[in-house]
Protein backbone atom coordinates (compact mmCIF):
# COMPACT_ATOMS: atom_id res chain seq x y z
CA UNK A 1 0.00 0.00 0.00
CA UNK A 2 1.71 3.17 -0.97
CA UNK A 3 -0.61 5.61 -0.93
CA UNK A 4 1.57 8.15 -2.61
CA UNK A 5 1.76 6.53 -6.15
CA UNK A 6 -1.70 5.49 -5.17
CA UNK A 7 -3.06 9.32 -5.15
CA UNK A 8 -0.16 10.34 -8.73
CA UNK A 9 -2.35 7.58 -10.54
CA UNK A 10 -5.49 8.64 -9.73
CA UNK A 11 -4.31 12.26 -10.62
CA UNK A 12 -3.08 10.97 -13.84
CA UNK A 13 -6.27 8.72 -14.49
CA UNK A 14 -8.25 12.51 -14.37
CA UNK A 15 -6.06 14.23 -16.37
CA UNK A 16 -6.41 11.61 -19.09
CA UNK A 17 -10.00 11.86 -18.42
CA UNK A 18 -10.18 15.53 -17.73
CA UNK A 19 -13.34 16.44 -20.69
CA UNK A 20 -14.84 13.24 -19.63
CA UNK A 21 -17.26 12.78 -17.09
CA UNK A 22 -15.45 11.93 -13.81
CA UNK A 23 -16.85 10.93 -10.24
CA UNK A 24 -15.52 9.91 -7.35
CA UNK A 25 -16.86 6.17 -7.39
CA UNK A 26 -14.87 5.84 -10.64
CA UNK A 27 -11.77 6.84 -9.69
CA UNK A 28 -11.94 5.00 -6.45
CA UNK A 29 -12.35 2.09 -8.48
CA UNK A 30 -9.28 2.49 -10.46
CA UNK A 31 -7.38 3.28 -7.64
CA UNK A 32 -8.69 0.09 -5.79
CA UNK A 33 -10.03 1.92 -2.65
CA UNK A 34 -13.13 1.89 -1.00
CA UNK A 35 -14.99 5.07 -1.97
CA UNK A 36 -14.95 6.62 1.56
CA UNK A 37 -11.02 5.69 2.05
CA UNK A 38 -10.07 6.98 -0.86
CA UNK A 39 -11.61 10.35 -0.72
CA UNK A 40 -10.18 10.69 2.95
CA UNK A 41 -6.83 9.81 1.58
CA UNK A 42 -7.08 12.16 -1.62
CA UNK A 43 -8.21 15.12 0.44
CA UNK A 44 -5.61 14.65 3.37
CA UNK A 45 -2.88 14.18 0.28
CA UNK A 46 -3.75 16.56 -2.44
CA UNK A 47 -5.56 19.45 0.27
CA UNK A 48 -8.96 19.86 -1.49
CA UNK A 49 -11.88 17.45 -1.56
CA UNK A 50 -11.56 15.37 -5.07
CA UNK A 51 -14.35 17.25 -6.81
CA UNK A 52 -12.99 20.55 -6.27
CA UNK A 53 -9.73 19.31 -7.56
CA UNK A 54 -11.53 18.75 -10.80
CA UNK A 55 -13.28 21.66 -10.88
CA UNK A 56 -10.25 23.70 -10.05
CA UNK A 57 -8.49 21.93 -12.77
CA UNK A 58 -10.94 21.96 -15.36
CA UNK A 59 -11.47 25.75 -14.99
CA UNK A 60 -6.94 26.16 -14.92
CA UNK A 61 -7.03 24.03 -18.24
CA UNK A 62 -9.63 26.65 -19.53
CA UNK A 63 -8.26 29.49 -18.65
CA UNK A 64 -5.05 28.21 -20.63
CA UNK A 65 -7.63 27.75 -23.67
CA UNK A 66 -9.03 31.53 -23.30
CA UNK A 67 -5.46 32.50 -23.80
CA UNK A 68 -5.10 30.79 -27.05
CA UNK A 69 -8.23 32.66 -28.36
CA UNK A 70 -10.59 29.82 -28.22
CA UNK A 71 -14.40 31.03 -27.28
CA UNK A 72 -16.01 30.96 -24.26
CA UNK A 73 -18.80 28.74 -25.46
CA UNK A 74 -16.66 26.02 -26.81
CA UNK A 75 -13.89 25.79 -23.51
CA UNK A 76 -17.66 25.41 -21.62
CA UNK A 77 -18.68 22.47 -23.52
CA UNK A 78 -15.28 20.41 -23.82
CA UNK A 79 -14.95 21.38 -19.63
CA UNK A 80 -18.14 19.78 -19.17
CA UNK A 81 -19.90 23.03 -18.09
CA UNK A 82 -24.07 22.62 -18.85
CA UNK A 83 -24.43 26.26 -20.14
CA UNK A 84 -22.15 29.25 -21.03
CA UNK A 85 -23.42 31.05 -18.30
CA UNK A 86 -22.81 28.25 -15.47
CA UNK A 87 -18.99 28.04 -16.61
CA UNK A 88 -18.53 31.81 -16.40
CA UNK A 89 -19.88 32.08 -12.81
CA UNK A 90 -17.59 29.10 -11.96
CA UNK A 91 -14.84 31.31 -13.47
CA UNK A 92 -15.70 34.16 -11.70
CA UNK A 93 -15.61 32.62 -8.50
CA UNK A 94 -12.14 30.81 -9.13
CA UNK A 95 -10.12 33.69 -10.36
CA UNK A 96 -12.59 37.08 -9.84
CA UNK A 97 -12.63 37.68 -13.20
CA UNK A 98 -15.29 37.02 -15.73
CA UNK A 99 -13.54 34.77 -18.81
CA UNK A 100 -13.02 37.71 -21.06
CA UNK A 101 -11.76 40.23 -18.52
CA UNK A 102 -9.14 37.49 -17.69
CA UNK A 103 -8.23 37.07 -20.83
CA UNK A 104 -7.24 40.58 -21.20
CA UNK A 105 -5.46 41.34 -18.70
CA UNK A 106 -3.80 37.82 -17.61
CA UNK A 107 -3.17 37.26 -21.39
CA UNK A 108 0.68 36.56 -20.43
CA UNK A 109 0.07 34.48 -17.22
CA UNK A 110 -0.67 30.92 -16.90
CA UNK A 111 -2.83 29.16 -13.80
CA UNK A 112 -1.68 25.66 -12.51
CA UNK A 113 -2.69 24.19 -9.02
CA UNK A 114 -0.20 24.46 -6.56
CA UNK A 115 0.60 23.22 -3.41
CA UNK A 116 -0.70 24.69 -0.18
CA UNK A 117 1.65 27.38 1.36
CA UNK A 118 2.50 26.06 4.97
CA UNK A 119 4.74 27.50 7.75
CA UNK A 120 4.79 24.16 9.17
CA UNK A 121 7.11 21.93 7.14
CA UNK A 122 7.32 18.18 7.85
CA UNK A 123 8.57 16.06 4.62
CA UNK A 124 11.88 14.47 4.92
CA UNK A 125 11.32 14.77 8.92
CA UNK A 126 11.21 11.31 10.60
CA UNK A 127 8.11 10.88 12.94
CA UNK A 128 7.61 7.56 14.95
CA UNK A 129 4.23 7.22 15.98
CA UNK A 130 3.35 5.50 19.05
CA UNK A 131 1.52 1.76 18.28
CA UNK A 132 -1.13 1.11 20.81
CA UNK A 133 -3.88 -1.02 21.29
CA UNK A 134 -7.04 0.89 22.98
CA UNK A 135 -10.12 -0.11 24.08
CA UNK A 136 -13.53 0.53 22.80
CA UNK A 137 -14.77 3.69 24.06
CA UNK A 138 -17.98 6.04 23.56
CA UNK A 139 -18.44 9.63 22.79
CA UNK A 140 -20.80 11.97 22.68
CA UNK A 141 -20.99 15.52 21.48
CA UNK A 142 -21.92 17.68 18.63
CA UNK A 143 -21.89 17.37 14.63
CA UNK A 144 -22.76 17.62 11.72
CA UNK A 145 -23.62 15.94 8.23
CA UNK A 146 -21.70 16.85 5.38
CA UNK A 147 -20.32 15.33 2.12
CA UNK A 148 -16.53 14.20 1.12
CA UNK A 149 -16.20 15.15 -2.35
CA UNK A 150 -16.34 18.17 -2.67
CA UNK A 151 -15.90 21.40 -1.31
CA UNK A 152 -18.83 22.13 1.33
CA UNK A 153 -17.16 19.44 3.52
CA UNK A 154 -13.94 21.94 4.34
CA UNK A 155 -16.84 25.13 4.42
CA UNK A 156 -19.09 22.85 6.72
CA UNK A 157 -16.25 21.87 9.44
CA UNK A 158 -15.38 25.16 9.55
CA UNK A 159 -18.59 26.92 9.89
CA UNK A 160 -19.57 24.03 12.25
CA UNK A 161 -16.10 24.93 14.06
CA UNK A 162 -17.00 29.06 14.29
CA UNK A 163 -20.36 27.95 16.08
CA UNK A 164 -18.53 25.50 18.62
CA UNK A 165 -16.90 28.34 19.87
CA UNK A 166 -19.42 31.03 19.53
CA UNK A 167 -22.47 28.81 20.84
CA UNK A 168 -19.67 28.11 23.92
CA UNK A 169 -20.93 24.21 23.15
CA UNK A 170 -17.37 23.15 25.03
CA UNK A 171 -18.65 24.52 28.18
CA UNK A 172 -22.15 22.43 27.56
CA UNK A 173 -19.96 19.53 26.68
CA UNK A 174 -18.59 19.55 29.91
CA UNK A 175 -21.41 20.88 31.94
CA UNK A 176 -23.86 18.39 31.03
CA UNK A 177 -21.57 15.54 30.41
CA UNK A 178 -18.90 15.78 32.93
CA UNK A 179 -16.24 13.31 31.51
CA UNK A 180 -14.03 11.97 33.42
CA UNK A 181 -10.47 13.53 31.59
CA UNK A 182 -10.21 16.54 29.59
CA UNK A 183 -9.70 15.92 26.16
CA UNK A 184 -12.42 16.20 22.80
CA UNK A 185 -12.41 13.92 20.07
CA UNK A 186 -12.71 15.10 16.47
CA UNK A 187 -14.17 12.29 13.90
CA UNK A 188 -15.55 11.43 10.96
CA UNK A 189 -18.03 8.22 10.32
CA UNK A 190 -18.96 7.76 7.00
CA UNK A 191 -22.29 6.03 6.66
CA UNK A 192 -20.66 2.91 4.67
CA UNK A 193 -17.84 2.33 2.82
CA UNK A 194 -19.25 2.90 -0.84
CA UNK A 195 -20.35 6.19 0.47
CA UNK A 196 -19.81 9.88 0.03
CA UNK A 197 -21.85 11.11 2.91
CA UNK A 198 -20.11 11.52 6.35
CA UNK A 199 -20.88 12.73 10.16
CA UNK A 200 -18.35 14.82 11.59
CA UNK A 201 -18.16 14.85 15.11
CA UNK A 202 -16.55 16.70 17.71
CA UNK A 203 -17.25 14.94 21.41
CA UNK A 204 -16.01 13.97 24.72
CA UNK A 205 -15.44 10.38 26.01
CA UNK A 206 -17.94 9.47 28.65
CA UNK A 207 -19.04 6.01 30.74
CA UNK A 208 -22.48 5.90 29.09
CA UNK A 209 -25.16 8.18 27.22
CA UNK A 210 -27.49 8.75 29.84
CA UNK A 211 -26.72 12.59 30.17
CA UNK A 212 -26.81 12.96 26.45
CA UNK A 213 -29.64 15.38 25.24
CA UNK A 214 -31.51 15.07 22.29
CA UNK A 215 -29.21 17.59 20.37
CA UNK A 216 -25.98 15.83 20.48
CA UNK A 217 -24.88 12.63 18.50
CA UNK A 218 -23.76 9.46 20.36
CA UNK A 219 -20.83 7.29 18.96
CA UNK A 220 -19.20 3.68 19.91
CA UNK A 221 -15.80 3.56 18.66
CA UNK A 222 -14.28 0.42 18.54
CA UNK A 223 -11.29 -1.32 20.07
CA UNK A 224 -8.33 -1.14 17.39
CA UNK A 225 -4.30 -0.58 17.50
CA UNK A 226 -3.39 2.57 16.70
CA UNK A 227 -0.03 4.41 15.59
CA UNK A 228 -0.16 7.32 16.97
CA UNK A 229 1.30 11.05 15.99
CA UNK A 230 1.98 14.20 18.25
CA UNK A 231 2.11 17.16 15.99
CA UNK A 232 4.88 19.30 15.94
CA UNK A 233 4.77 22.22 18.63
CA UNK A 234 3.26 25.27 17.56
CA UNK A 235 3.37 28.68 19.46
CA UNK A 236 0.25 30.37 19.19
CA UNK A 237 0.68 32.65 21.75
CA UNK A 238 1.07 36.86 21.06
CA UNK A 239 4.07 37.26 19.71
CA UNK A 240 5.04 33.39 19.47
CA UNK A 241 9.00 32.59 18.37
CA UNK A 242 9.21 32.34 14.59
CA UNK A 243 6.07 33.92 13.74
CA UNK A 244 3.83 31.41 14.35
CA UNK A 245 0.22 32.44 15.14
CA UNK A 246 -3.02 30.34 15.26
CA UNK A 247 -3.32 29.87 11.52
CA UNK A 248 0.01 27.71 11.76
CA UNK A 249 -1.80 24.95 14.20
CA UNK A 250 -4.12 23.52 12.05
CA UNK A 251 -1.43 23.68 9.01
CA UNK A 252 0.42 21.95 10.95
CA UNK A 253 -2.39 19.10 11.48
CA UNK A 254 -3.16 19.12 8.04
CA UNK A 255 1.07 18.02 7.34
CA UNK A 256 0.67 15.45 9.93
CA UNK A 257 -2.06 14.01 8.40
CA UNK A 258 -0.44 14.52 4.98
CA UNK A 259 3.23 13.04 6.38
CA UNK A 260 1.11 9.67 7.40
CA UNK A 261 -0.06 9.16 4.31
CA UNK A 262 2.21 10.20 1.75
CA UNK A 263 5.64 8.96 3.47
CA UNK A 264 5.28 6.92 6.82
CA UNK A 265 3.02 3.75 5.14
CA UNK A 266 4.97 3.08 2.39
CA UNK A 267 7.54 2.56 4.73
CA UNK A 268 5.79 1.35 8.54
CA UNK A 269 5.08 -1.98 7.49
CA UNK A 270 1.45 -1.34 8.71
CA UNK A 271 -1.57 -0.95 6.36
CA UNK A 272 -4.44 1.48 7.12
CA UNK A 273 -7.11 -0.71 9.33
CA UNK A 274 -10.39 0.05 7.17
CA UNK A 275 -12.61 -0.92 9.36
CA UNK A 276 -11.30 1.09 12.20
CA UNK A 277 -12.18 4.76 12.70
CA UNK A 278 -9.45 7.20 13.02
CA UNK A 279 -9.76 10.20 14.80
CA UNK A 280 -8.13 13.55 16.36
CA UNK A 281 -7.65 14.03 20.29
CA UNK A 282 -7.36 17.59 21.43
CA UNK A 283 -6.37 17.78 25.02
CA UNK A 284 -5.00 20.83 27.70
CA UNK A 285 -1.94 20.76 25.45
CA UNK A 286 -3.55 22.81 22.55
CA UNK A 287 -5.29 25.38 24.80
CA UNK A 288 -2.81 28.88 23.71
CA UNK A 289 0.59 27.20 24.83
CA UNK A 290 3.79 28.12 23.20
CA UNK A 291 4.11 24.34 22.55
CA UNK A 292 0.81 23.05 21.47
CA UNK A 293 0.31 20.20 20.13
CA UNK A 294 -2.55 17.58 19.40
CA UNK A 295 -2.57 13.55 19.01
CA UNK A 296 -3.97 11.85 15.55
CA UNK A 297 -4.65 8.08 16.14
CA UNK A 298 -4.67 6.14 12.91
CA UNK A 299 -5.59 2.77 13.12
CA UNK A 300 -3.65 0.33 11.32
CA UNK A 301 -3.02 -3.42 11.26
CA UNK A 302 0.83 -5.16 10.52
CA UNK A 303 1.41 -6.24 6.99
CA UNK A 304 1.79 -9.76 6.17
Amino acid sequence: MNYSKDIERSVEYIESNIKEKLTPEMISKHTGYSLYHFCRVFQICMGVPIMEYIRKRRLSLASIELLKGRRILDISVDYGFETQSGFTKAFRREFGFSPTRFAARMADVYHYISGEKNNIKIGGLCMTPTIITRPSFKVAGYGIKTNITNESMTKDIAAFWNNYDTEGWEGKLYDQLTPQKHGEVGICVSESRDSDNLVYLLGVIVENFDKVTPDMITLEVPKATYAVFTTPPVDVTAGGRNGNSTEDFPNAIRQTWKYIFQEWFSNSGYAYDETKLDFEFYDERCHFRPDTVMDIYVPVIKKE
